[in-house]
Protein backbone atom coordinates (compact mmCIF):
# COMPACT_ATOMS: atom_id res chain seq x y z
CA UNK A 1 0.00 0.00 0.00
CA UNK A 2 1.34 3.40 -0.98
CA UNK A 3 2.21 5.71 1.88
CA UNK A 4 -0.29 8.50 2.51
CA UNK A 5 0.74 12.15 2.37
CA UNK A 6 -0.72 12.34 5.87
CA UNK A 7 1.63 9.75 7.37
CA UNK A 8 3.48 11.28 10.31
CA UNK A 9 1.67 14.63 10.02
CA UNK A 10 0.01 16.08 13.11
CA UNK A 11 -3.68 16.77 12.54
CA UNK A 12 -5.86 18.49 15.12
CA UNK A 13 -9.49 17.44 14.90
CA UNK A 14 -11.65 20.00 16.73
CA UNK A 15 -15.04 18.59 17.63
CA UNK A 16 -13.70 15.13 16.98
CA UNK A 17 -15.82 13.20 19.47
CA UNK A 18 -19.09 13.38 17.52
CA UNK A 19 -20.82 11.29 14.88
CA UNK A 20 -18.73 12.60 11.96
CA UNK A 21 -15.62 13.25 14.02
CA UNK A 22 -15.23 9.61 15.01
CA UNK A 23 -15.24 8.56 11.34
CA UNK A 24 -12.74 11.22 10.34
CA UNK A 25 -10.51 10.19 13.26
CA UNK A 26 -10.57 6.55 12.21
CA UNK A 27 -9.59 7.48 8.65
CA UNK A 28 -6.73 9.71 9.82
CA UNK A 29 -5.36 6.99 12.08
CA UNK A 30 -5.54 4.47 9.22
CA UNK A 31 -3.57 6.91 7.04
CA UNK A 32 -0.78 7.04 9.62
CA UNK A 33 -1.39 10.62 10.76
CA UNK A 34 -0.60 11.68 14.30
CA UNK A 35 -3.95 12.72 15.65
CA UNK A 36 -4.98 15.18 18.34
CA UNK A 37 -8.70 14.83 19.03
CA UNK A 38 -9.97 17.98 20.74
CA UNK A 39 -13.45 18.32 22.21
CA UNK A 40 -15.29 19.64 25.22
CA UNK A 41 -15.44 16.12 26.68
CA UNK A 42 -12.39 14.13 25.55
CA UNK A 43 -13.66 10.97 27.26
CA UNK A 44 -16.23 10.63 24.48
CA UNK A 45 -13.37 9.83 22.09
CA UNK A 46 -11.65 7.18 24.18
CA UNK A 47 -13.22 4.44 22.05
CA UNK A 48 -10.60 5.37 19.42
CA UNK A 49 -7.69 4.18 21.57
CA UNK A 50 -7.54 0.59 20.20
CA UNK A 51 -7.23 1.93 16.65
CA UNK A 52 -4.02 3.88 17.27
CA UNK A 53 -0.39 2.86 17.43
CA UNK A 54 1.76 3.87 20.37
CA UNK A 55 2.15 7.66 20.42
CA UNK A 56 -0.21 8.20 17.48
CA UNK A 57 -3.24 9.53 19.36
CA UNK A 58 -3.70 12.36 21.85
CA UNK A 59 -6.83 13.73 23.51
CA UNK A 60 -7.30 17.35 24.47
CA UNK A 61 -9.99 19.55 25.96
CA UNK A 62 -11.19 22.57 23.98
CA UNK A 63 -13.99 25.11 24.01
CA UNK A 64 -14.09 27.15 20.81
CA UNK A 65 -15.61 30.04 22.79
CA UNK A 66 -12.32 30.27 24.71
CA UNK A 67 -9.44 31.20 22.37
CA UNK A 68 -6.75 30.16 24.84
CA UNK A 69 -7.98 26.55 24.69
CA UNK A 70 -8.03 26.63 20.89
CA UNK A 71 -4.51 28.07 20.79
CA UNK A 72 -3.28 25.16 22.91
CA UNK A 73 -4.77 22.40 20.74
CA UNK A 74 -3.64 23.80 17.36
CA UNK A 75 -0.04 24.35 18.50
CA UNK A 76 2.34 22.46 16.23
CA UNK A 77 -0.38 21.07 13.98
CA UNK A 78 0.31 20.53 10.28
CA UNK A 79 -3.43 20.59 9.56
CA UNK A 80 -6.57 21.51 11.47
CA UNK A 81 -10.10 20.23 10.86
CA UNK A 82 -13.00 22.13 12.45
CA UNK A 83 -16.17 20.09 12.92
CA UNK A 84 -17.81 22.15 15.66
CA UNK A 85 -21.46 23.05 15.17
CA UNK A 86 -24.67 23.55 17.14
CA UNK A 87 -28.39 24.17 16.67
CA UNK A 88 -28.92 26.29 19.77
CA UNK A 89 -27.05 28.49 22.22
CA UNK A 90 -24.61 31.19 21.12
CA UNK A 91 -24.40 30.14 17.48
CA UNK A 92 -22.13 32.99 16.45
CA UNK A 93 -19.54 32.13 19.10
CA UNK A 94 -19.60 28.47 18.08
CA UNK A 95 -19.96 28.41 14.29
CA UNK A 96 -19.97 32.05 13.20
CA UNK A 97 -17.21 34.40 14.31
CA UNK A 98 -15.98 31.53 16.50
CA UNK A 99 -15.12 29.47 13.41
CA UNK A 100 -13.14 32.40 12.07
CA UNK A 101 -11.20 32.64 15.33
CA UNK A 102 -10.32 28.94 15.14
CA UNK A 103 -9.03 29.45 11.59
CA UNK A 104 -7.07 32.54 12.65
CA UNK A 105 -5.35 30.67 15.50
CA UNK A 106 -4.59 27.72 13.24
CA UNK A 107 -2.92 30.07 10.77
CA UNK A 108 -0.92 31.73 13.53
CA UNK A 109 0.21 28.29 14.72
CA UNK A 110 1.66 27.53 11.27
CA UNK A 111 -0.84 24.97 10.02
CA UNK A 112 -0.57 24.47 6.27
CA UNK A 113 -4.12 23.20 5.77
CA UNK A 114 -7.50 24.01 7.29
CA UNK A 115 -10.76 22.17 6.63
CA UNK A 116 -14.00 23.70 7.90
CA UNK A 117 -17.18 21.63 7.90
CA UNK A 118 -20.20 23.86 7.35
CA UNK A 119 -23.60 22.79 5.99
CA UNK A 120 -25.73 22.90 2.87
CA UNK A 121 -27.93 25.97 3.21
CA UNK A 122 -25.26 28.12 4.87
CA UNK A 123 -26.08 31.74 4.02
CA UNK A 124 -24.86 34.81 5.87
CA UNK A 125 -27.93 36.71 4.59
CA UNK A 126 -30.47 34.17 5.84
CA UNK A 127 -33.07 35.23 8.39
CA UNK A 128 -32.64 31.88 10.16
CA UNK A 129 -30.05 31.89 12.95
CA UNK A 130 -28.51 28.51 12.11
CA UNK A 131 -28.05 29.22 8.41
CA UNK A 132 -26.81 32.78 8.90
CA UNK A 133 -24.25 31.77 11.54
CA UNK A 134 -22.99 28.98 9.29
CA UNK A 135 -22.69 31.46 6.43
CA UNK A 136 -20.83 34.01 8.56
CA UNK A 137 -18.53 31.24 9.71
CA UNK A 138 -17.59 30.40 6.12
CA UNK A 139 -16.79 34.05 5.39
CA UNK A 140 -14.75 34.41 8.57
CA UNK A 141 -12.78 31.23 7.88
CA UNK A 142 -11.95 32.27 4.32
CA UNK A 143 -10.72 35.67 5.54
CA UNK A 144 -8.65 34.28 8.41
CA UNK A 145 -7.11 31.33 6.53
CA UNK A 146 -6.68 31.94 2.78
CA UNK A 147 -6.68 28.54 1.08
CA UNK A 148 -9.00 26.93 3.63
CA UNK A 149 -11.34 24.23 2.34
CA UNK A 150 -15.04 24.47 3.19
CA UNK A 151 -17.23 21.36 3.09
CA UNK A 152 -21.01 21.73 3.05
CA UNK A 153 -22.60 18.35 3.80
CA UNK A 154 -26.27 17.59 3.58
CA UNK A 155 -28.02 15.72 6.41
CA UNK A 156 -25.74 12.87 7.49
CA UNK A 157 -26.96 9.30 7.77
CA UNK A 158 -25.25 6.24 9.21
CA UNK A 159 -26.07 3.14 11.21
CA UNK A 160 -25.81 5.00 14.54
CA UNK A 161 -27.10 8.40 13.38
CA UNK A 162 -29.69 10.56 15.10
CA UNK A 163 -31.63 11.17 11.90
CA UNK A 164 -32.82 7.90 10.35
CA UNK A 165 -32.88 6.25 13.76
CA UNK A 166 -35.14 8.96 15.20
CA UNK A 167 -37.79 8.21 12.58
CA UNK A 168 -37.17 4.47 12.80
CA UNK A 169 -37.81 4.47 16.55
CA UNK A 170 -41.05 6.44 16.15
CA UNK A 171 -42.29 4.25 13.32
CA UNK A 172 -41.63 1.11 15.36
CA UNK A 173 -43.51 2.55 18.34
CA UNK A 174 -46.71 4.18 17.09
CA UNK A 175 -49.32 3.00 14.56
CA UNK A 176 -50.03 6.45 13.07
CA UNK A 177 -47.35 9.08 12.60
CA UNK A 178 -47.66 12.75 11.62
CA UNK A 179 -45.16 13.89 8.99
CA UNK A 180 -43.90 17.47 9.11
CA UNK A 181 -43.29 19.14 5.73
CA UNK A 182 -44.12 15.92 3.85
CA UNK A 183 -43.06 17.27 0.46
CA UNK A 184 -39.78 18.78 1.67
CA UNK A 185 -36.85 17.45 -0.36
CA UNK A 186 -33.75 15.98 1.27
CA UNK A 187 -30.51 14.63 -0.18
CA UNK A 188 -28.96 12.75 2.76
CA UNK A 189 -25.30 11.78 2.53
CA UNK A 190 -23.51 8.84 4.12
CA UNK A 191 -21.28 9.89 7.01
CA UNK A 192 -18.38 7.81 5.63
CA UNK A 193 -18.51 9.72 2.32
CA UNK A 194 -18.11 13.02 4.17
CA UNK A 195 -15.26 11.59 6.26
CA UNK A 196 -13.59 10.44 3.03
CA UNK A 197 -13.99 13.97 1.64
CA UNK A 198 -12.06 15.42 4.59
CA UNK A 199 -9.22 12.99 3.94
CA UNK A 200 -9.22 13.66 0.19
CA UNK A 201 -8.64 17.42 0.57
CA UNK A 202 -5.98 16.88 3.25
CA UNK A 203 -4.07 14.39 1.11
CA UNK A 204 -4.22 16.31 -2.17
CA UNK A 205 -3.37 20.01 -2.00
CA UNK A 206 -4.76 20.52 -5.52
CA UNK A 207 -8.24 19.82 -4.16
CA UNK A 208 -7.92 22.23 -1.24
CA UNK A 209 -8.98 25.86 -1.09
CA UNK A 210 -12.46 25.33 -2.55
CA UNK A 211 -16.02 25.02 -1.29
CA UNK A 212 -17.69 21.64 -1.86
CA UNK A 213 -21.33 20.59 -1.53
CA UNK A 214 -21.52 17.02 -0.25
CA UNK A 215 -24.84 15.31 -0.94
CA UNK A 216 -26.05 11.77 -1.54
CA UNK A 217 -27.15 10.34 -4.90
CA UNK A 218 -30.90 10.41 -4.17
CA UNK A 219 -33.39 13.20 -3.50
CA UNK A 220 -36.27 12.03 -1.30
CA UNK A 221 -39.25 13.74 0.30
CA UNK A 222 -39.90 13.52 4.03
CA UNK A 223 -42.96 11.35 3.38
CA UNK A 224 -41.03 9.04 1.06
CA UNK A 225 -38.26 8.67 3.64
CA UNK A 226 -40.70 7.61 6.33
CA UNK A 227 -42.39 5.15 3.98
CA UNK A 228 -39.03 3.59 3.06
CA UNK A 229 -38.13 3.16 6.72
CA UNK A 230 -41.49 1.52 7.49
CA UNK A 231 -41.08 -0.84 4.54
CA UNK A 232 -37.59 -1.85 5.71
CA UNK A 233 -39.08 -2.60 9.14
CA UNK A 234 -41.79 -4.68 7.45
CA UNK A 235 -44.41 -2.57 9.22
CA UNK A 236 -47.70 -1.22 7.96
CA UNK A 237 -48.04 2.33 9.21
CA UNK A 238 -50.47 5.16 8.69
CA UNK A 239 -48.67 8.40 7.86
CA UNK A 240 -50.47 11.69 8.36
CA UNK A 241 -48.94 14.38 6.13
CA UNK A 242 -49.39 17.70 7.95
CA UNK A 243 -50.31 20.75 5.87
CA UNK A 244 -47.59 23.39 6.09
CA UNK A 245 -49.72 25.84 8.07
CA UNK A 246 -50.37 23.13 10.69
CA UNK A 247 -46.69 22.21 10.89
CA UNK A 248 -45.66 25.83 11.24
CA UNK A 249 -48.23 26.39 13.99
CA UNK A 250 -47.08 23.38 15.99
CA UNK A 251 -43.43 24.41 15.61
CA UNK A 252 -44.19 27.99 16.66
CA UNK A 253 -46.30 27.06 19.68
CA UNK A 254 -44.25 24.16 21.04
CA UNK A 255 -40.75 24.58 19.56
CA UNK A 256 -39.45 26.39 22.64
CA UNK A 257 -40.35 23.47 24.95
CA UNK A 258 -37.62 20.98 26.00
CA UNK A 259 -37.89 17.85 23.87
CA UNK A 260 -40.16 19.52 21.31
CA UNK A 261 -40.34 17.57 18.01
CA UNK A 262 -39.28 20.58 15.95
CA UNK A 263 -38.53 24.28 16.46
CA UNK A 264 -39.82 27.12 14.30
CA UNK A 265 -36.38 27.63 12.70
CA UNK A 266 -35.95 23.91 12.08
CA UNK A 267 -39.35 23.76 10.41
CA UNK A 268 -38.49 26.73 8.21
CA UNK A 269 -35.25 25.03 7.13
CA UNK A 270 -37.11 21.77 6.53
CA UNK A 271 -39.61 23.56 4.29
CA UNK A 272 -36.72 24.94 2.22
CA UNK A 273 -35.41 21.44 1.69
CA UNK A 274 -31.84 20.24 2.07
CA UNK A 275 -30.42 19.51 -1.36
CA UNK A 276 -27.29 20.54 -3.21
CA UNK A 277 -27.71 23.67 -5.30
CA UNK A 278 -25.31 22.30 -7.87
CA UNK A 279 -23.22 25.45 -8.26
CA UNK A 280 -20.29 23.99 -6.30
CA UNK A 281 -18.16 20.89 -6.91
CA UNK A 282 -19.29 17.79 -5.06
CA UNK A 283 -18.15 14.32 -4.03
CA UNK A 284 -17.40 13.30 -7.63
CA UNK A 285 -14.74 16.02 -7.86
CA UNK A 286 -13.08 14.40 -4.83
CA UNK A 287 -13.16 10.95 -6.45
CA UNK A 288 -15.93 9.69 -4.16
CA UNK A 289 -19.02 7.80 -5.33
CA UNK A 290 -21.82 8.60 -2.86
CA UNK A 291 -23.61 5.67 -1.25
CA UNK A 292 -27.43 5.54 -1.42
CA UNK A 293 -29.48 5.07 1.75
CA UNK A 294 -31.30 2.08 0.25
CA UNK A 295 -28.01 0.19 0.14
CA UNK A 296 -28.10 -0.07 3.94
CA UNK A 297 -31.67 0.49 5.09
CA UNK A 298 -32.93 -3.12 5.13
CA UNK A 299 -29.96 -4.26 7.23
CA UNK A 300 -30.09 -1.31 9.64
CA UNK A 301 -33.82 -1.71 10.26
CA UNK A 302 -33.54 -5.34 11.41
CA UNK A 303 -33.29 -4.26 15.05
CA UNK A 304 -36.55 -2.33 14.71
CA UNK A 305 -38.49 -5.26 13.28
CA UNK A 306 -41.01 -7.01 15.52
CA UNK A 307 -38.70 -9.89 16.45
CA UNK A 308 -35.38 -8.41 15.35
CA UNK A 309 -33.13 -10.97 13.69
CA UNK A 310 -35.81 -13.61 14.28
CA UNK A 311 -38.43 -11.69 12.30
CA UNK A 312 -39.99 -14.11 9.79
CA UNK A 313 -38.55 -12.27 6.78
CA UNK A 314 -35.06 -12.82 8.22
CA UNK A 315 -35.57 -16.46 9.14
Amino acid sequence: MASSALAGKLVTLIGGSGFLGSRVAQNLLAKGARLRVASRDPKKSWHLKPLANLGQLQFASVDVRKPETVRAVVAGADAVVNLVGAFDGDLDAVQGSGAGKVAELAKEAGASAFVHVSAIGADSESELAYQSSKGRGEVAVAEAFPGATILRPSILFGEDDQFVNMFANLISSIPAMPVFAPEAKLQPVHVDDVADAVIAVLEDASLAGKTYELAGPDVVTMLDLNERIAKAQDRSRMFLPLPDFVGRTIASLTGWLPGAPITADQYAMLEQGNVARGDKPGLAKLGITPKPLDLFLDRWMVRYQKHGRFHESNA
